[in-house]
């Protein structure tokens, strides 16, 4: 049984709260399972306090706390839908009469496109300023894969956002159908 962690460190974990929610939405588009994810990874740092190295980078453990939760999950789904419709960046709503909420609106629907590596590590150097080596431990993949992945994700980002809209090949796509994963059944 793990002791109950020092008022301190709590302290710590409730600071970084606000930055786990980011990155958790981010990672799924929800942000009710993003708010699971917190928690979840908020209980789990809480009750391995005494796992945590005092000389490493709280957030940076977090938020592989974090990530591992949002993979196991994903892992555990039954299915799983593939109906572009229906992704998270297609219902994001700009602010009305706002030049700026539009820009918003199609970079957030422009970091949904990317692929999950890539929008992952995108978010860790640039959003939430970690260091190379400290996505590299987040993600669990060498400095030189993170960087190579962060600079495929901004080449990617940067078409994306030139693209005109009306050319955009996912408006004309067919969508496609829930698969079920364990049967491979469709419905």
């Amino acid at each position: 049984m793990f002791g109950r962690p020092s008022p301190e460190f709590e302290a710590q974990v409730v600071a970084q709260l606000a930055r786990m929610r980011r990155y958790a939405r981010t990672l799924t588009g929800d942000a009710a399972w993003a708010d699971d994810l917190v928690q979840d990874a908020a209980e789990r740092a809480l009750s391995r306090a005494s796992s945590f190295r005092p000389d490493s980078n709280l957030r940076a453990w977090l938020l592989t706390i974090l990530r591992n939760i949002y993979i196991d999950q994903l892992r555990g789904r039954r299915e799983f839908a593939v109906d572009d419709e229906s992704a998270p960046w297609r219902t994001l709503e700009a602010p009305h009469g706002e030049v700026d909420g539009l820009v918003l609106r199609d970079l957030q629907r422009a970091l949904y496109q990317l692929p999950a590596a890539q929008r992952e590590v995108l978010l860790l150097v640039c959003v939430e300023e970690l260091s190379y080596q400290e996505a590299s431990a987040v993600l669990g993949v060498p400095t030189g894969t993170v960087m190579s992945r962060l600079s495929r994700a901004r080449e990617h980002l940067r078409a994306l956002l030139d693209r005109d809209p009306a050319q955009d090949p996912a408006r004309h796509a067919a969508p496609l159908r829930v698969v079920g994963k364990a049967m491979g059944t469709t419905r």
